[in-house]
């Protein structure tokens, strides 16, 4: 099971707009009817961003977090559900922990917690050590699973002296995110530096920004990792940019890779037995011990 492709889907993040593509998805409803999609196509897990449904712009309001999740769990009961904490809008601990409230059949499985302050093209995700601590803390009150998200070595070695505060717990997701420009690079040499410091009892994708995508995705299946994959990351298709992806185009193409590569794709209920997360079917999340 452990060699079986973790697909993480990504289908809207907080750059793509609608002027930049069609496709994205935006409100509720959008989001829902794409993950359905990806969902039938075949994947593992989606990685979810809300947006605010008057002016389209990132959101962290749990009730619109509520109508997502709700929408998906009514066809999808057992898909492995992350929710974004992410500290590129917001600075307040109130705000970025808002999703993790939510309880019962809307709780989240995970949620993203990015391990230092980064910078990106023309804006900044900024990430103290008290905030960074402080979301590993309510996460694990809560009992939900930190999807962990790595810009560059030096947040992998962060996430060990979290391990050591007794903040994290194994088994570990990781996702390693390569190709931002004031990071990690999309080339072996990162790549593989990366992966070696990984903690034991870690399970990893690979993401590449922009062009970088498809390099990363396939170098994951080729060795034996997982792959984050959708417009979040990239909203093109070919490396030229002459065709706007959706997201079920990149989702069907990961299925070529893997087939080409024999790698069956992980089911969400085969990640939530490795994840120790609970079973799905009203029951999400993981009982911490």
């Amino acid at each position: 099971m452990e060699d079986k492709l973790i697909i993480n889907f990504t289908p809207t993040g907080m750059i793509p707009t609608k002027d930049m593509t069609p496709h994205v998805p935006v409100t509720a409803s959008e989001i829902i009817e794409d993950v359905q999609k990806a969902s039938e196509i075949g994947i593992t897990m989606v990685h979810l961003h809300a947006r605010d449904e008057i002016n389209g712009k990132p959101t962290y309001d749990k009730e619109i977090y509520a109508d997502i999740i709700s929408g998906i769990r009514k066809y999808a009961p057992t898909l492995v559900l992350c929710v974004s904490l992410s500290g590129r809008d917001f600075s307040e601990l109130k705000q970025r922990a808002d999703p993790l409230l939510l309880e019962g059949n809307l709780k989240p499985d995970m949620g993203s917690l990015t391990l230092s302050s980064l910078n990106f093209n023309a804006t900044a995700s900024i990430n103290s050590p008290k905030m960074v601590q402080d979301l590993a803390r309510v996460m694990k009150e809560r009992g939900i699973v930190p999807e962990l998200e790595v810009f560059d070595a030096g947040m992998i070695n962060y996430a060990k002296y979290l391990e050591r505060k007794h903040l994290l717990q194994a088994p570990y997701y990781f996702n390693l995110l390569l190709g931002n420009i004031a990071c990690a690079q999309a080339d072996l040499l990162h790549t593989g530096v990366m992966i070696n410091d990984l903690p034991k009892d870690s399970f990893w994708s690979l993401a590449g920004i922009g062009n970088s995508q498809l390099k990363m995705n396939s170098l994951a299946i080729a060795v034996g990792g997982g792959v984050r994959v959708g417009i979040e990351d990239n909203i093109w298709y070919d490396t030229a940019r002459t065709k706007l992806a959706t997201n079920s185009d990149l989702l069907e193409r990961i299925h070529v890779i893997a087939k080409a590569n024999e790698r069956a794709i992980m089911t969400p209920e085969e990640f939530r037995s490795l994840m120790n997360l609970e079973p799905g079917n009203g029951r999400y999340g993981r009982t911490y011990k």
